[in-house]
């Protein structure tokens, strides 16, 4: 590989365009040079290279540094990597070569975003386009052919096509785990935490509500335990071929997926795991594999471990039988003789597994054995460099007390506010910048409460499911019944330790309040009629409330009933004639369906019941 050298003044902040002094461009072509001259009247080109990516391809580089309208427009403030390609047919897979160019860069000058890429390729801004749409976390190439590039190439005519790559994208509107690191916010330190607690040689718990990124932290740790020299390999539990087998041959299961992953080691046969000799076989294997891998330290981690939890697992073996007890007892066992050559994290909803004493009456192998913590919920400060990180490229910026009411109504659950950030940049118009108002922020919450209130039920639905009084006592909470709420609290505090746990509420002294304010809003409209302890003049409004609007969907089923047993002639004069006097003179030219309809005719509860009474065989 040929390198040229970088120019001397490449980490200088600088407000002019043009070229480092010591640049060269020595292996370039012609049409290289041309390219990289292009962006040099309009950006800071700071170095120049050449990369071999595989064993016939050789791309150029540059790194270019933007000027301030770029960085004032689209948040750009470190450099951004060129890449050159001289080819005709420009293949999607080579977009792999910028990780390539990331291994000899570094890394933290780098805008690890977007990038720019400019083919001899007529269609690869088409190409470009096809993958973005069908890869949400794919970084953001802005394409360019070799033909659009000249020394008459405006400033305009680059700016728009950043314009159109980068605001045309909702990176708000993820459903998916992150995969990598790109839009990976926030939660660093849990990842390190949980790689410096297996070198260590502790296990480890993690649970939270669903959507809180405990897959994308277990993508965190397989990205990340490698720089310690160790290895993972993750268990999905909710996968039938993991739960549906006996507890006996999932512990093959388990050697088996690191004999997936790192395919020099191969373990014993599924044979030879019998209900006697798994746990010796299962020995030998982890042994083998540590060895294998040039003594790495294996870090095992069971997600969705509720799948092979008593009482709730889908698969009668592990709820029902004693499969629960003999595998954490075989696993814990050799871990108790080997914590220097492997680990074990287990991930789930909630901690269920590691809070009961005993199953069936046998003592829970890992009850308090296991180290665990809840997902932590997202401080202000997390929430704006996510917020203000991803909306600076789509063209967006909050203002500074948004922040805070992200964390306030929605908890600090960081899916949540990219949910209605993602309905703040559907909102806002199509020309960018554009600031984020207060006033837009409360319009799109109101638009995520009416359309989206569905991940609010799967988000706190993993306490009605296995919680059932928490969940309950939610609902207390959430009518401001405070009084059966504290009192139910101080019977005992496992009544709020989950709800605490998963930061649902918080704590102020003696006080109780939600951290999710949109759960709160959420749960009240559900169980509005719910609540104990109501005064003389609240019960009053609540009959009066409901019972208004029970006149309203009684008045729609009269109408129809009627209609549909003696037809609308004979409805209407049953009407009038319950009316009678000035009310069936005045409303005789009515239409039918206009008589029911308080805003236009004088209908009165009574002649509700009087028409009930009348055809009563009809209802």
């Amino acid at each position: 590989m040929t390198t040229i050298r970088p120019g001397i003044n490449s980490q200088l902040f600088v407000k002019k365009p043009g070229m480092a002094p010591e640049l060269y461009l020595k292996n370039f072509t012609e049409e290289e040079k041309l390219i990289v001259r292009v962006f040099s009247l309009h950006w800071y080109v700071t170095a120049a290279r050449e990369i071999e990516y595989s064993a016939r391809s050789f791309y150029r580089y540059a790194l270019i540094k933007p000027m301030p309208v770029y960085s004032q427009m689209f948040g750009l403030d470190r450099e951004i990597v060129l890449i050159i390609s001289s080819y005709n047919e420009f293949d999607i897979r080579t977009l792999s070569v910028y990780d390539s160019i990331l291994e000899e860069v570094e890394r933290l000058r780098i805008e690890k975003i977007c990038y720019v890429v400019v083919s001899k390729d007529p269609n690869i801004t088409t190409k470009i386009s096809a993958l973005l749409k069908r890869d949400q976390e794919a970084r953001i190439a802005i394409p360019f052919t070799f033909k659009e590039l000249s020394i008459d190439t405006d400033n305009d005519y680059l700016f728009n096509r950043f314009k159109e790559f980068l605001f045309s994208r909702d990176l708000f509107s993820f459903q998916a785990p992150l995969k990598n690191d790109l839009y990976f916010f926030g939660r660093t330190d849990l990842v390190m935490d949980t790689i410096s607690r297996h070198k260590s040689g502790e296990n480890a718990g993690l649970f939270g509500l669903r959507k809180t990124g405990k897959t994308s932290v277990i993508y965190g740790i397989e990205r990340n335990i490698s720089h310690v020299d160790a290895a993972s390999v993750v268990i999905d539990c909710q996968n039938p071929a993991f739960h549906g087998r006996r507890w006996h041959e999932a512990l093959h299961f388990v050697v088996q997926e690191i004999g997936n992953k790192y395919t020099n080691f191969n373990p014993a046969h599924i044979q030879e795991y019998t209900p006697t000799e798994a746990s010796i076989f299962f020995e030998a294997d982890i042994n083998k594999a540590y060895r294998t891998l040039g003594k790495k330290t294996i870090l095992l981690i069971f997600d969705e471990v509720e799948n092979i939890t008593f009482k709730i697992s889908p698969s009668t073996h592990w709820r029902d039988g004693n499969d629960f007890i003999l595998f954490w007892q075989s696993l814990r066992a050799v871990f108790q003789k080997h914590s220097d050559i492997f680990t074990y994290l287990i991930v789930g909803t909630n901690p269920y597994s590691v809070e009961t004493p005993t199953i069936n009456g046998i003592d829970n192998p890992i009850f308090n054995q296991i180290p665990f913590q809840y997902m932590p919920q997202f401080e202000v400060q997390q929430c704006k460099e996510m917020v203000s990180t991803i909306g600076k490229i789509m063209g967006l910026t909050f203002d500074e007390i948004l922040y805070s009411k992200f964390t306030e109504d929605f908890g600090g659950h960081p899916f949540l506010i990219r949910q209605v950030c993602s309905i703040i940049n559907t909102l806002s118009t199509k020309e960018r910048p554009v600031n984020v108002s207060k006033a837009c922020y409360t319009k799109a919450k109101e638009a995520f409460v009416e359309k989206h209130i569905g991940y609010m039920e799967m988000i706190i639905s993993v306490l009605r499911e296995f919680y059932l009084d928490e969940y309950s006592m939610l609902e207390y909470l959430a009518n401001d019944d405070k009084l059966i709420f504290n009192e139910l609290a101080t019977t005992s505090p496992l009544y709020t330790n989950h709800l605490l746990g998963y930061g649902i509420i918080g704590k102020d002294g003696d006080d109780y309040y939600f951290m999710i304010e949109t759960a709160k809003n959420y749960l009240s409209q559900k169980n509005k009629y719910k609540k104990l302890s109501l005064t003389i003049e609240e019960k009053w409004k609540e009959i009066s409330e409901r019972r208004n609007k029970f006149e309203v969907k009684l008045r729609v089923i009269i109408r129809n009933q009627l209609r549909a047993s003696i037809g609308k002639d004979d409805a209407k004069s049953l009407v009038l004639g319950i009316f009678g006097g000035e009310r069936k003179t005045r409303y005789a030219t009515f239409n039918y369906e206009d008589l029911f309809d308080a805003n236009k005719s004088i209908i009165y509860f009574e002649d509700l019941r009087k028409l009930i009474i009348k055809k009563w065989d009809v209802f």
